[in-house]
């Protein structure tokens, strides 16, 4: 019920939902153009691994953005009880592209490939260093410098930008999960 509610208040303000699908269509259904060349060949009737994600990129921001206001519970992996940074997108990830995560900041930044900050792109997931010199906080990018994530104690699911002070000084990196990246998530 509670979930409905927050997606029920997400919807009420349209414009900000229909900007960010926008921008997540765009950026996530850019396709390279066809070739010149026409082939013989029969063509098949499958989707380009890319694409299959994007479709599971988009999921997973839809997912993310439906939680937001959900409050920060350390170990919290549920939106009834309340999600940590790793429980938010660990429940993300298995509810919109059918992965299972690891439970860690840590652990999930050993997993799929490491990508350039200059290459984000929306459903990366980015990592801080926030307690020590340890990656300990995990978000999802959404694009545009922004990231959503479950920040801390008293705080709830919410889209920060990476530009402010706190999280500009503490980013450690990015990676991206590939649907082929599920075996190896599952088996965590």
């Amino acid at each position: 019920m509670r979930l409905f509610k927050q997606f029920q208040r997400l919807a009420e303000s349209r414009l900000f939902l229909c900007a960010i699908l926008a921008f997540v269509s765009v950026s996530c259904a850019a396709v390279e153009p066809a070739p010149d060349v026409i082939s013989e060949a029969p063509v098949e009737n499958t989707m380009a691994a890319d694409e299959t994600w994007s479709e599971h990129a988009r999921e997973v921001l839809m997912s993310a953005l439906s939680l937001t206001g959900v409050k920060y519970k350390f170990g919290g992996n549920s939106p009834e009880t309340g999600f940590d940074c790793s429980g938010f997108v660990r429940y993300v990830f298995n509810q919109a592209a059918s992965l299972t995560l690891p439970h860690s900041a840590l652990a999930i930044s050993q997993l799929g490939k490491s990508i350039p900050k200059s290459e984000l792109a929306p459903g990366d997931l980015v990592f801080f260093k926030t307690v020590k010199n340890a990656i300990s906080h995990v978000g999802i990018y959404m694009g545009n410098n922004r990231f959503i994530h479950s920040p801390s104690a008293g705080g709830n699911v919410r889209v920060e930008s990476m530009q402010e002070g706190y999280w500009a000084k503490r980013y450690s990196g990015a990676q991206r999960l590939e649907k082929s990246d599920e075996n190896t998530a599952q088996s965590e």
